[in-house]
């Protein structure tokens, strides 16, 4: 299966410490070599890299390592294809519009079943069931809330629904931003760690790489890492519970 990696923060910071580690993966440490996508949220701007190369090998990502994009909401993806060819317009994360603002959306796991014509408003572009599921959560809270202007708890109650009925199809891991709202759903295999004051070190599973955060982060500093397994051996990374749709914010999880 494919291989998930976000982050939210309360201030821009750069993700290339974990994406270090998980660009291993894409064909180095593990088997994910069928193209990978990297989306950063800056303000209502979103820039999005997409390569249908294996990350490892990639000159783009070779870039975002040595870019350190600042965002507080960031979602990438490494991808072993299942569900259609090896091709650009397959690679994740996926993005549309809604309610004037970009949302972007990356998935692991098989969703069997999705039909590109139960899509109303969106209609999928490549051959993934993956994005036949961001069309239809997307079209759902389209037609919940015209207008927009939702909470994130009205959006997560409507999202709720929406993953469980997608999800009743097979495995349902996914990440999902706007830049504003931030969701992260297991179905089977998805943990995150919090990094916060008192920082320490961390480091990677998949580099021999550490770094002292304690050295880099202002003390009101405060990171979610998602994925969908451990980057670092030295830090506490909580697993979610099967069917848990999270909502973070400013680097923490929200409780509803």
């Amino acid at each position: 299966m494919c291989q998930l990696l976000g982050m939210n923060c309360n201030y821009p910071t750069d993700i290339c410490f974990s994406f270090q580690g998980f660009a291993a993966r894409g064909g180095r440490t593990d088997n994910h070599q069928d193209g990978w996508g990297i989306a950063f949220f800056e303000g209502t701007g979103c820039r999005l890299f997409l390569d249908n190369r294996p990350s490892i090998y990639s000159p783009i990502a070779d870039l975002v390592l040595r870019y350190p994009i600042h965002a507080t909401h960031v979602i990438a993806h490494i991808r072993r294809a299942s569900v259609g060819p090896v091709a650009i317009e397959n690679c994740h994360p996926f993005q549309r519009e809604l309610w004037g603002r970009y949302w972007v959306f990356a998935h692991n796991g098989d969703v069997p079943g999705l039909h590109a014509g139960d899509c109303r408003f969106y209609k999928p572009v490549g051959q993934t069931d993956s994005e036949r599921a961001f069309c239809l959560i997307l079209d759902a809270l389209r037609t919940a809330f015209p207008a927009g202007g939702a909470t994130v708890r009205e959006v997560h109650a409507v999202l709720k629904e929406i993953t469980q009925s997608i999800a009743a199809h097979g495995i349902f891991n996914y990440l999902l931003s706007d830049g504003n709202f931030f969701f992260a759903h297991s179905s089977n295999n998805l943990c995150y760690v919090v990094r916060q004051s008192p920082f320490s070190s961390a480091h990677l599973i998949d580099q021999d790489l550490s770094v002292d955060f304690q050295a880099l982060a202002r003390p009101t500093d405060r990171v979610s890492i998602i994925a969908t397994a451990p980057l670092t051996d030295n830090e506490t990374w909580t697993p979610m519970k099967p069917g848990e749709l999270l909502a973070f914010e400013n680097g923490v999880p929200l409780k509803f």
